[in-house]
């Protein structure tokens, strides 16, 4: 794991979005195409805003995403299929996306992202790290030894709180209880790994990722393991590290 340390956030973004153009142009250019994970979330906002900017052949480009509520109607503003069309899709030419639709069958669903997202390997995935230190909806602890591509989760509490905490729902209760997810295999199946992991509420996470031994208490430290994969933090994010001795570190 390539570690990387910016002042703000937007400064992180840009820097993370030039790196995820560049392993999209150069999937282009070897293979005709791309295909690429996102993922969501208020912590994503930079990175995605910089990403529709680059330079990139987009209608070459096939995008799964992460992970959605369970009956949730996309027109919930939590709803992921919302965010991406608002803050990604509608801005890019992008060849075919495949969403998560949480409001029909999850069975059905998981079936034909499977057979999708297994059909021809992942070039880049964008990955978050959770508050709870969840990579997806894998909250902790998280399912280690699943094969299948998505799976049908139960949220935790820390996993709600942050929904609410980000203002996506008002109540706790009002968070539903489950969700689609791609699962930490799946993830790690993609060739790149690029992780933005901005502002404080995510420090402690960020530390326990790098200072954990590998555990599904702590999801994320899974990334670890992956041969190349780049962390993005801002200082605010990396505030309970050594960023002196951190800085271009290799984990």
């Amino acid at each position: 794991m390539k570690l990387n340390i910016f002042t703000t956030p937007t400064e992180l973004g840009k820097e993370a979005a030039a790196v995820c153009a560049e392993i999209i142009n150069t999937a282009i250019a070897r293979n005709g195409n791309a295909r690429i994970v996102l993922s969501t979330g208020a912590s994503q906002f930079e990175t995605i805003n910089a990403l529709i900017h680059c330079d990139i052949d987009w209608n070459k480009v096939e995008m799964f995403h992460l992970d959605e509520y369970i009956g949730l109607p996309e027109s919930h503003p939590a709803s992921f299929r919302k965010y991406l069309k608002e803050r990604f899709l509608n801005h890019v030419n992008i060849k075919q996306a495949y969403l998560d639709d949480g409001e029909d069958d999850p069975l059905k669903v998981i079936s034909y992202l499977t057979e999708e997202i297994r059909k021809a390997p992942i070039d880049l995935g964008v990955i978050g790290i959770g508050e709870n230190a969840h990579i997806a909806f894998n909250d902790p602890p998280a399912d280690f030894e699943t094969v299948e591509a998505y799976i049908c989760v139960t949220l935790d509490d820390a996993c709600k709180q942050q929904q609410v905490r980000e203002g996506w729902f008002a109540t706790l209760d009002d968070v539903p209880k489950q969700a689609i997810s791609m699962t930490v295999h799946q993830i790690m199946q993609c060739s790149q790994i690029v992780s933005c992991v901005p502002y404080a509420v995510k420090a402690k996470a960020v530390r326990d990722t790098l200072e954990s031994p590998l555990t599904n208490l702590v999801p994320a430290t899974m990334l670890k393991q992956h041969p190349r994969i780049s962390l993005f933090l801002d200082n605010d994010s990396a505030s309970l590290i050594d960023i002196a001795s951190s800085q271009n570190r290799i984990f």
